[in-house]
Protein backbone atom coordinates (compact mmCIF):
# COMPACT_ATOMS: atom_id res chain seq x y z
CA UNK A 1 0.00 0.00 0.00
CA UNK A 2 1.42 3.53 -1.46
CA UNK A 3 -0.10 6.17 1.06
CA UNK A 4 1.12 9.23 0.82
CA UNK A 5 -2.28 11.70 2.22
CA UNK A 6 -5.33 10.35 3.74
CA UNK A 7 -6.89 7.54 2.13
CA UNK A 8 -9.90 5.58 2.77
CA UNK A 9 -8.69 1.74 2.43
CA UNK A 10 -11.11 -1.05 1.70
CA UNK A 11 -11.03 -4.57 3.07
CA UNK A 12 -12.90 -6.29 -0.28
CA UNK A 13 -13.33 -9.35 1.23
CA UNK A 14 -15.33 -8.13 4.23
CA UNK A 15 -17.46 -6.03 2.02
CA UNK A 16 -18.00 -9.34 0.65
CA UNK A 17 -19.11 -11.05 3.63
CA UNK A 18 -21.13 -8.15 4.64
CA UNK A 19 -23.20 -8.35 1.32
CA UNK A 20 -23.16 -12.19 1.25
CA UNK A 21 -24.34 -12.15 5.27
CA UNK A 22 -27.11 -9.80 4.68
CA UNK A 23 -28.18 -11.74 1.14
CA UNK A 24 -28.35 -15.11 2.76
CA UNK A 25 -31.42 -13.58 4.95
CA UNK A 26 -33.64 -12.54 2.13
CA UNK A 27 -32.93 -16.33 0.29
CA UNK A 28 -36.16 -18.33 -0.19
CA UNK A 29 -38.51 -15.53 0.13
CA UNK A 30 -39.74 -12.82 -1.78
CA UNK A 31 -38.39 -10.18 -0.16
CA UNK A 32 -36.17 -7.83 -2.46
CA UNK A 33 -33.18 -6.68 -1.59
CA UNK A 34 -32.62 -2.96 -2.76
CA UNK A 35 -28.90 -1.89 -0.81
CA UNK A 36 -28.48 1.75 -0.27
CA UNK A 37 -25.52 2.70 -2.32
CA UNK A 38 -25.23 6.38 0.11
CA UNK A 39 -22.74 4.53 1.98
CA UNK A 40 -19.96 3.33 -0.70
CA UNK A 41 -20.93 5.79 -3.85
CA UNK A 42 -18.52 3.27 -5.68
CA UNK A 43 -18.60 2.02 -8.95
CA UNK A 44 -16.20 -0.94 -7.61
CA UNK A 45 -18.41 -1.95 -4.72
CA UNK A 46 -21.43 -1.56 -7.14
CA UNK A 47 -19.86 -4.15 -9.03
CA UNK A 48 -19.42 -6.21 -6.15
CA UNK A 49 -23.47 -6.33 -5.65
CA UNK A 50 -23.97 -6.78 -9.16
CA UNK A 51 -22.13 -10.16 -9.41
CA UNK A 52 -23.82 -11.11 -6.08
CA UNK A 53 -27.04 -10.83 -7.80
CA UNK A 54 -28.66 -7.81 -7.02
CA UNK A 55 -30.54 -6.02 -9.53
CA UNK A 56 -32.28 -3.36 -7.80
CA UNK A 57 -30.45 -0.44 -5.68
CA UNK A 58 -30.98 2.79 -3.79
CA UNK A 59 -29.59 6.24 -3.39
CA UNK A 60 -29.99 9.30 -1.88
CA UNK A 61 -29.51 12.19 -4.45
CA UNK A 62 -30.65 12.69 -8.38
CA UNK A 63 -26.66 13.16 -8.87
CA UNK A 64 -25.59 9.62 -7.71
CA UNK A 65 -28.90 8.11 -9.67
CA UNK A 66 -26.90 9.45 -12.22
CA UNK A 67 -24.16 8.06 -11.25
CA UNK A 68 -24.63 4.53 -11.36
CA UNK A 69 -27.35 4.31 -14.09
CA UNK A 70 -24.15 5.32 -16.08
CA UNK A 71 -22.60 2.33 -14.19
CA UNK A 72 -25.31 -0.04 -15.83
CA UNK A 73 -27.80 0.15 -12.89
CA UNK A 74 -31.51 0.44 -14.24
CA UNK A 75 -33.81 0.24 -11.09
CA UNK A 76 -32.75 2.71 -9.14
CA UNK A 77 -34.93 4.56 -5.92
CA UNK A 78 -34.12 7.67 -4.95
CA UNK A 79 -34.78 7.61 -0.97
CA UNK A 80 -35.00 11.08 -0.17
CA UNK A 81 -37.68 13.57 -0.73
CA UNK A 82 -38.27 14.53 -4.32
CA UNK A 83 -36.50 17.79 -4.86
CA UNK A 84 -38.82 19.52 -7.47
CA UNK A 85 -35.81 21.65 -8.79
CA UNK A 86 -33.96 18.72 -10.49
CA UNK A 87 -37.01 17.30 -12.56
CA UNK A 88 -35.36 18.43 -15.78
CA UNK A 89 -32.89 16.35 -14.68
CA UNK A 90 -35.10 13.26 -13.12
CA UNK A 91 -36.50 13.55 -16.96
CA UNK A 92 -33.32 12.70 -18.43
CA UNK A 93 -32.47 10.03 -16.20
CA UNK A 94 -36.04 8.37 -16.27
CA UNK A 95 -35.85 8.57 -19.90
CA UNK A 96 -33.55 5.29 -19.82
CA UNK A 97 -34.41 3.35 -16.60
CA UNK A 98 -36.98 2.53 -13.95
CA UNK A 99 -36.76 5.18 -11.53
CA UNK A 100 -38.67 5.60 -7.81
CA UNK A 101 -39.30 8.65 -6.44
CA UNK A 102 -40.21 9.73 -2.89
CA UNK A 103 -42.86 12.47 -2.21
CA UNK A 104 -45.02 13.76 0.93
CA UNK A 105 -46.80 16.73 -0.24
CA UNK A 106 -49.57 17.20 -2.58
CA UNK A 107 -47.45 20.71 -3.60
CA UNK A 108 -44.13 18.31 -4.98
CA UNK A 109 -46.63 15.72 -6.35
CA UNK A 110 -48.56 17.86 -8.56
CA UNK A 111 -45.30 19.50 -9.71
CA UNK A 112 -43.41 16.25 -10.63
CA UNK A 113 -47.26 14.86 -12.02
CA UNK A 114 -46.62 18.20 -14.35
CA UNK A 115 -43.38 18.06 -15.05
CA UNK A 116 -42.67 14.37 -15.96
CA UNK A 117 -42.02 13.07 -19.07
CA UNK A 118 -41.36 9.45 -18.68
CA UNK A 119 -42.65 6.42 -16.06
CA UNK A 120 -41.77 6.68 -12.75
CA UNK A 121 -42.58 5.09 -9.97
CA UNK A 122 -43.89 6.78 -6.64
CA UNK A 123 -43.18 6.27 -3.21
CA UNK A 124 -45.14 8.18 -0.05
CA UNK A 125 -42.60 8.48 2.81
CA UNK A 126 -43.62 7.26 5.88
CA UNK A 127 -42.35 8.36 9.70
CA UNK A 128 -42.65 5.56 11.91
CA UNK A 129 -40.70 7.47 14.69
CA UNK A 130 -37.72 8.68 13.48
CA UNK A 131 -39.42 12.03 13.18
CA UNK A 132 -36.90 13.71 10.74
CA UNK A 133 -39.52 13.81 7.08
CA UNK A 134 -42.62 11.64 5.84
CA UNK A 135 -45.70 11.43 6.74
CA UNK A 136 -47.56 10.47 9.75
CA UNK A 137 -49.85 6.69 9.50
CA UNK A 138 -53.15 9.40 9.58
CA UNK A 139 -52.47 12.52 7.89
CA UNK A 140 -54.97 13.12 5.53
CA UNK A 141 -52.17 14.28 3.11
CA UNK A 142 -51.75 10.36 2.17
CA UNK A 143 -55.65 10.02 0.69
CA UNK A 144 -54.39 13.35 -1.25
CA UNK A 145 -51.38 12.37 -3.27
CA UNK A 146 -52.64 9.04 -3.79
CA UNK A 147 -55.76 10.84 -5.69
CA UNK A 148 -53.81 12.94 -7.59
CA UNK A 149 -51.57 10.35 -8.38
CA UNK A 150 -54.00 7.56 -9.67
CA UNK A 151 -54.44 7.48 -13.09
CA UNK A 152 -51.41 9.27 -13.72
CA UNK A 153 -50.08 7.83 -17.28
CA UNK A 154 -46.34 8.48 -16.27
CA UNK A 155 -46.48 7.79 -11.94
CA UNK A 156 -47.31 4.83 -11.10
CA UNK A 157 -48.25 4.75 -6.99
CA UNK A 158 -45.38 1.62 -5.71
CA UNK A 159 -46.19 2.26 -1.79
CA UNK A 160 -45.09 3.25 1.21
CA UNK A 161 -41.12 3.34 2.59
CA UNK A 162 -39.43 4.70 5.45
CA UNK A 163 -36.28 4.55 7.32
CA UNK A 164 -36.15 3.85 10.70
CA UNK A 165 -33.75 6.00 11.72
CA UNK A 166 -33.79 6.58 15.31
CA UNK A 167 -32.46 2.92 15.47
CA UNK A 168 -29.21 4.40 15.53
CA UNK A 169 -29.43 5.84 19.04
CA UNK A 170 -30.64 2.84 20.52
CA UNK A 171 -28.58 0.53 22.53
CA UNK A 172 -30.41 -3.59 22.74
CA UNK A 173 -31.35 -6.08 20.02
CA UNK A 174 -34.69 -6.22 21.58
CA UNK A 175 -35.41 -2.45 21.67
CA UNK A 176 -34.01 -1.94 18.01
CA UNK A 177 -36.34 -4.99 16.95
CA UNK A 178 -39.59 -3.57 18.79
CA UNK A 179 -38.98 -0.47 16.36
CA UNK A 180 -38.76 -2.60 13.42
CA UNK A 181 -41.61 -4.57 14.21
CA UNK A 182 -43.62 -1.02 14.88
CA UNK A 183 -42.69 0.02 11.59
CA UNK A 184 -43.88 -3.38 9.97
CA UNK A 185 -47.43 -3.02 11.51
CA UNK A 186 -47.31 0.75 10.44
CA UNK A 187 -46.25 0.33 6.79
CA UNK A 188 -48.65 -2.32 6.56
CA UNK A 189 -52.14 -1.02 8.45
CA UNK A 190 -51.15 1.50 5.20
CA UNK A 191 -51.02 -1.21 2.70
CA UNK A 192 -54.14 -2.76 3.58
CA UNK A 193 -56.01 0.28 3.41
CA UNK A 194 -55.19 0.84 -0.36
CA UNK A 195 -54.30 -2.53 -1.40
CA UNK A 196 -57.92 -3.14 -3.16
CA UNK A 197 -56.83 -0.14 -5.37
CA UNK A 198 -53.55 -0.96 -6.08
CA UNK A 199 -52.99 -4.94 -5.69
CA UNK A 200 -49.25 -4.96 -6.89
CA UNK A 201 -48.05 -1.95 -3.85
CA UNK A 202 -45.26 -2.81 -1.58
CA UNK A 203 -43.69 -1.80 2.03
CA UNK A 204 -40.18 -0.64 1.59
CA UNK A 205 -38.10 -0.59 4.88
CA UNK A 206 -34.67 0.29 5.78
CA UNK A 207 -31.95 0.75 8.28
CA UNK A 208 -28.75 -1.11 9.44
CA UNK A 209 -29.07 -2.11 12.74
CA UNK A 210 -32.18 -3.50 12.57
CA UNK A 211 -31.67 -5.65 9.64
CA UNK A 212 -28.25 -6.64 10.99
CA UNK A 213 -29.98 -8.12 14.00
CA UNK A 214 -33.12 -9.23 12.48
CA UNK A 215 -33.22 -13.53 11.95
CA UNK A 216 -35.74 -12.53 8.69
CA UNK A 217 -37.78 -9.91 7.12
CA UNK A 218 -41.65 -11.27 7.04
CA UNK A 219 -44.40 -8.74 6.53
CA UNK A 220 -41.99 -6.05 4.69
CA UNK A 221 -41.79 -6.39 0.90
CA UNK A 222 -38.34 -4.86 0.13
CA UNK A 223 -35.59 -3.81 2.33
CA UNK A 224 -32.72 -0.76 2.10
CA UNK A 225 -29.64 -1.13 4.46
CA UNK A 226 -26.53 0.61 3.04
CA UNK A 227 -24.46 1.09 5.83
CA UNK A 228 -23.83 -2.19 6.71
CA UNK A 229 -21.79 -2.64 3.54
CA UNK A 230 -18.84 -1.73 5.34
CA UNK A 231 -19.85 -1.07 9.23
CA UNK A 232 -17.91 1.42 11.50
CA UNK A 233 -17.53 1.82 15.24
CA UNK A 234 -21.07 3.62 15.42
CA UNK A 235 -22.68 0.08 14.46
CA UNK A 236 -20.31 -1.77 16.58
CA UNK A 237 -21.32 0.60 19.72
CA UNK A 238 -24.95 -0.51 18.88
CA UNK A 239 -24.30 -4.27 18.38
CA UNK A 240 -24.92 -4.48 14.99
CA UNK A 241 -21.40 -5.85 13.71
CA UNK A 242 -18.16 -6.95 15.62
CA UNK A 243 -15.75 -5.20 15.07
CA UNK A 244 -13.44 -7.66 12.40
CA UNK A 245 -17.07 -7.07 10.10
CA UNK A 246 -16.15 -3.32 9.86
CA UNK A 247 -14.54 -2.91 6.28
CA UNK A 248 -13.27 0.12 6.00
CA UNK A 249 -10.63 2.58 7.78
CA UNK A 250 -8.67 5.53 6.68
CA UNK A 251 -5.27 5.53 6.73
CA UNK A 252 -3.74 8.51 7.71
CA UNK A 253 -0.12 10.37 7.61
CA UNK A 254 1.72 10.85 11.31
CA UNK A 255 3.26 14.28 10.73
CA UNK A 256 4.20 14.89 14.15
CA UNK A 257 4.15 13.64 17.91
CA UNK A 258 4.63 15.13 21.41
CA UNK A 259 5.74 12.87 24.25
CA UNK A 260 4.96 15.57 26.99
CA UNK A 261 1.23 14.98 26.29
CA UNK A 262 1.39 11.56 24.35
CA UNK A 263 -0.29 12.91 21.57
CA UNK A 264 0.23 11.92 17.86
CA UNK A 265 -0.60 14.58 15.28
CA UNK A 266 -2.19 12.85 12.05
CA UNK A 267 -2.73 14.16 8.68
CA UNK A 268 -6.19 13.49 8.92
CA UNK A 269 -8.93 16.07 10.02
CA UNK A 270 -13.01 16.57 9.50
CA UNK A 271 -12.65 17.11 6.13
CA UNK A 272 -11.67 13.57 5.77
CA UNK A 273 -13.42 11.43 8.79
CA UNK A 274 -16.04 13.85 9.54
CA UNK A 275 -16.32 15.54 13.09
CA UNK A 276 -18.99 12.88 13.92
CA UNK A 277 -17.71 11.38 17.28
CA UNK A 278 -19.45 9.02 20.60
CA UNK A 279 -20.01 10.61 23.63
CA UNK A 280 -19.13 9.15 26.89
CA UNK A 281 -18.66 10.39 30.36
CA UNK A 282 -16.80 13.56 31.96
CA UNK A 283 -17.24 15.01 28.46
CA UNK A 284 -15.28 12.37 26.45
CA UNK A 285 -15.87 12.24 22.84
CA UNK A 286 -14.21 9.84 20.69
CA UNK A 287 -13.35 10.29 17.20
CA UNK A 288 -12.50 7.16 16.10
CA UNK A 289 -10.24 3.67 17.19
CA UNK A 290 -6.67 3.75 15.49
CA UNK A 291 -4.55 0.97 14.30
CA UNK A 292 -1.38 0.22 12.92
CA UNK A 293 -1.91 -0.56 8.95
CA UNK A 294 -0.35 -3.82 7.66
CA UNK A 295 0.50 -5.65 4.44
CA UNK A 296 -2.65 -7.13 4.03
CA UNK A 297 -4.97 -4.46 6.05
CA UNK A 298 -4.94 -3.38 9.44
CA UNK A 299 -4.32 -4.42 13.27
CA UNK A 300 -6.84 -4.58 16.33
CA UNK A 301 -7.39 -1.20 18.04
CA UNK A 302 -4.16 -0.14 19.74
CA UNK A 303 -4.70 -0.19 23.17
CA UNK A 304 -5.59 3.10 25.23
CA UNK A 305 -5.14 5.13 21.93
CA UNK A 306 -8.04 7.23 20.02
CA UNK A 307 -8.59 10.26 17.82
CA UNK A 308 -9.53 12.95 20.81
CA UNK A 309 -10.19 15.67 18.17
CA UNK A 310 -10.62 16.83 14.47
CA UNK A 311 -9.82 20.16 13.18
CA UNK A 312 -9.91 20.81 9.38
CA UNK A 313 -7.04 18.78 8.55
CA UNK A 314 -5.46 17.83 11.95
CA UNK A 315 -6.40 14.64 13.58
CA UNK A 316 -4.90 14.60 17.23
CA UNK A 317 -4.52 10.47 18.93
CA UNK A 318 -4.43 10.07 22.62
CA UNK A 319 -1.67 7.14 23.45
CA UNK A 320 -0.15 5.75 26.05
CA UNK A 321 3.87 5.99 26.97
CA UNK A 322 4.23 2.60 25.35
CA UNK A 323 1.91 3.27 21.78
CA UNK A 324 3.76 6.75 22.01
CA UNK A 325 7.37 4.72 21.43
CA UNK A 326 5.92 2.83 18.15
CA UNK A 327 4.50 5.55 15.97
CA UNK A 328 6.46 8.17 14.26
CA UNK A 329 6.56 10.89 11.67
CA UNK A 330 6.40 9.31 8.71
CA UNK A 331 4.55 6.01 9.66
CA UNK A 332 0.89 5.73 8.29
CA UNK A 333 -1.79 4.71 10.77
CA UNK A 334 -5.40 3.71 10.18
CA UNK A 335 -8.81 5.36 11.68
CA UNK A 336 -11.48 3.14 11.69
CA UNK A 337 -14.49 5.76 11.58
CA UNK A 338 -17.45 6.78 13.84
CA UNK A 339 -19.41 6.66 10.77
CA UNK A 340 -18.33 5.49 7.46
CA UNK A 341 -20.99 6.90 5.55
CA UNK A 342 -19.55 10.33 5.48
CA UNK A 343 -16.38 9.01 5.72
CA UNK A 344 -16.49 7.35 2.62
CA UNK A 345 -18.58 10.25 1.27
CA UNK A 346 -15.41 12.81 2.12
CA UNK A 347 -12.74 9.99 0.98
CA UNK A 348 -14.63 9.01 -2.45
CA UNK A 349 -11.97 10.31 -4.86
CA UNK A 350 -8.87 8.66 -2.51
CA UNK A 351 -9.58 5.47 -1.94
CA UNK A 352 -7.40 2.22 -1.83
CA UNK A 353 -9.56 -1.60 -2.01
CA UNK A 354 -7.56 -4.68 -1.11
Amino acid sequence: MQITKPTLVIDKQKVQANINRMLKKTENTSVVFRPHFKTHQLAEIGELYKKSGVVSITVSSVSMAKYFANQGWTDITIAFPLNILELDEINRIAKDIRINLLVESTITTSKLLDRISYPVGIFIKIDTGYNRTGLEINDAEIDRIIVLIKGNKNCSFKGFLSHAGHTYSIRGKNDILQIMEFSKITLNELKQKYISDFPDIIVSYGDTPSCSMADGFDGFDEIRPGNFVYYDIMQYHIGSCTLDDIAVVVACPVVATHSSRNEIIIYGGGVHLSKEFISADNNFKLFGYVVKMTKTGWSEPIPGTYVSSLSQEHGIIKTTDSGLKTINPGDVIGIIPIHSCLAANLLKDSFQII
